[in-house]
């Protein structure tokens, strides 16, 4: 009995032994598993052009935007980033037409203050060019657009990311009842990004 108990205790300290060298090497392995990259606002600048017949672009950037990507370090394939812009704080070339433009006939701001773009899951091991599809959100309005994405490695803390997305206004209600028509406002809307990210 005695021995059995001796041969037990043995057991258990391999065990500890054991469990205490698995989780030193899987709890580290855990938090290092993604990496964080947060946007220098200082620095980054998403704007937007859309087609006019007979006149200027409408052109414009947006003031206020924020987002982040995170990497998966260890499968590579669960990879995800958010960016948004405050539909309210932008400038733009026809300054007359601002008030409009933030309206319910465009981007009802008020009701829907934020656009996003979400890139859900997706697989990235340091490509310096690569196209996918993100889920871009106006209006309360989600669709699948394509994205093209240019990624520089400035430093070993910071990256730059150019991407340039185009996008149907009238998918998304921009521009309702007369300025629905895309005769003279076109429909496609370009929208380009040069965005500065930071390791966390």
């Amino acid at each position: 009995m005695k021995k059995q108990i001796i041969w037990q205790g043995a057991i258990l300290k391999k065990y500890k032994f054991f469990l205490f060298l698995f989780l030193l090497n899987v709890i580290p392995s855990f938090s290092h598993a993604a990496e964080r990259w947060i946007l220098d606002k200082s620095l980054s600048t998403i704007e937007f052009e859309l087609p006019v017949l007979f006149a200027k672009n409408v052109k414009g950037s947006f003031n206020t935007i924020d987002g982040f990507v995170e990497l998966d370090l260890n499968q590579k394939e669960n990879n995800k980033a958010i960016f948004y812009v405050e539909v309210n704080d932008l400038d733009m070339n026809y300054i007359k037409y601002k008030d409009l433009l933030l309206s319910n006939v465009f981007f009802d701001s008020q009701q829907f203050p934020k656009a996003v773009v979400d890139t859900k899951k997706f697989s990235y091991v340091n490509e310096t060019e690569f196209s996918m599809d993100v889920e871009l959100t106006i209006k309360g309005k989600s669709a699948i657009v394509p994205l093209v994405i240019n990624v520089k490695r400035l430093a070993e803390e910071l990256v730059q990311i150019q991407s340039e997305l185009i996008f149907s206004r009238t998918a998304f209600e921009i521009g309702i009842g007369n300025w629905k028509n895309t005769t003279i406002l076109k429909d496609k809307v370009k929208l380009s990004t040069n965005l500065f990210l930071f390791r966390e």
